[in-house]
């Protein structure tokens, strides 16, 4: 009975936490993103940047980097991954968005840099780009015919569902109120993820001016349906998994972890990879965590390893993947992080030792 109620005490403890922290101020506004990226965005506009023809150069520049404007943590940024993923970005760019969202984090890249080290800041950063590039391109080449059959069902539908015949179709919006909408929406998840409260009113106003003088009822209940769907999909599996990683992290005592990992060593590496790919690190928060680890004796290598590792993956968040690409997919994103983030990590150790 003791047991049971530690395992009860842990998981809930972590989702209630988890609940307090990012709910409101990172999830709801990313969920919105995602139900308006599904309502208002032409397919085409998603193709033209993540799509099967799209010049390689192009989607993984634009995919690789996109982290950098979102301060968002690995929960938070998979209702937008599976927002262009359904309007028909290809695979590739498309984990490439959802490796990079919360891997090159510019706070997160600072913070580390300030905290741990300006060498440890310089290699998450570039170690961030290449692995988003690398990852997605892997993910391409290796499940290519399932995509692109995957992309010509989802043209078809779109075509099969479109109205051409009808030039009044209300969710045809000028390119300009649509970059308002967006920069607006974007603006709002920025901000409350960084608990600046005055700016995220004052654009939580902009927002209320822009839907009553641009948006009709019926576009309004659309976006909201939208929401609604994605909400559905992610939060069962998001928060079963934010209880389970609460129960993990309940009986993994620290100085396990740091005694392990205290050499650069493949073996400290590749704990110190999957330590960071199970459990899950709220923007920013990774990084007191590891400087806590590196007092106690964490060696470098491992330190680059988890940051790599930590802010993309969770234990919630491979639930919701495996939710939107299938378990083959999933098992093989996560293999592909951990694999290449032990091996940059002992490469890392090496030369900084």
């Amino acid at each position: 009975m003791h047991i049971l109620l530690d395992i009860w005490n842990y998981g809930w403890g972590a989702l209630v936490e988890y609940l307090s922290a990012h709910v409101l101020t990172c999830l709801v506004p990313a969920f919105f993103i995602a139900g308006a990226i599904g309502v208002f965005v032409a397919q085409g506009a998603i193709l033209r940047y993540f799509g099967a023809q799209t010049k390689r150069w192009l989607s993984y520049s634009v995919a690789s980097v996109s982290g950098a404007i979102l301060a968002v943590c690995s929960c938070t940024i998979l209702p937008l991954f599976a927002g262009i993923y359904k309007r028909g970005a290809g695979l590739g760019p498309a984990v490439a968005f959802l490796f990079s969202g919360p891997a090159i984090n510019i706070l997160a890249i600072v913070y580390s840099a300030r905290l741990l080290g300006y060498d440890i800041g310089l290699a998450r950063a570039i170690g961030a780009v290449v692995f988003a590039i690398v990852i997605g391109l892997l993910m391409a080449t290796l499940f290519r015919r399932e995509d692109r059959a995957r992309q010509a069902d989802e043209r078809a539908f779109a075509m099969a569902v479109a109205n051409p015949a009808n030039p009044g179709n209300p969710k045809e919006k000028k390119g300009w109120q649509l970059l308002v909408y967006f920069a607006i929406l974007v603006g709002i998840l920025v901000c409350g993820a960084g608990k600046m409260w005055v700016p995220t009113g004052i654009l939580l106003a902009l927002l209320g001016l822009v839907l009553y003088r641009w948006f009709s009822v019926a576009e309004l209940k659309e976006w909201l349906l939208s929401t609604w769907a994605f909400v559905k999909l992610i939060t069962p599996w998001l928060l079963g998994g934010v209880f389970i990683a609460g129960i993990i992290r309940g009986y993994v005592p620290q100085g396990v972890i740091t005694g392990v990992v205290g050499k650069n060593s493949l073996l400290a590496n590749l704990v110190s990879s999957l330590f960071g790919a199970f459990f899950y690190f709220a923007t920013l928060t990774e990084v007191p965590i590891v400087k806590s680890f590196m007092e106690l004796g964490m060696a470098k290598g491992p330190v680059l390893a988890l940051l790599l590792a930590g802010p993309a993956l969770s234990l919630p968040s491979m639930l919701v993947i495996r939710g939107i690409l299938g378990t083959r997919k999933t098992i093989t994103y996560v293999t592909l992080v951990v694999i290449m983030a032990t091996l940059v990590g002992l490469l890392f150790g090496k030369l900084a030792s």
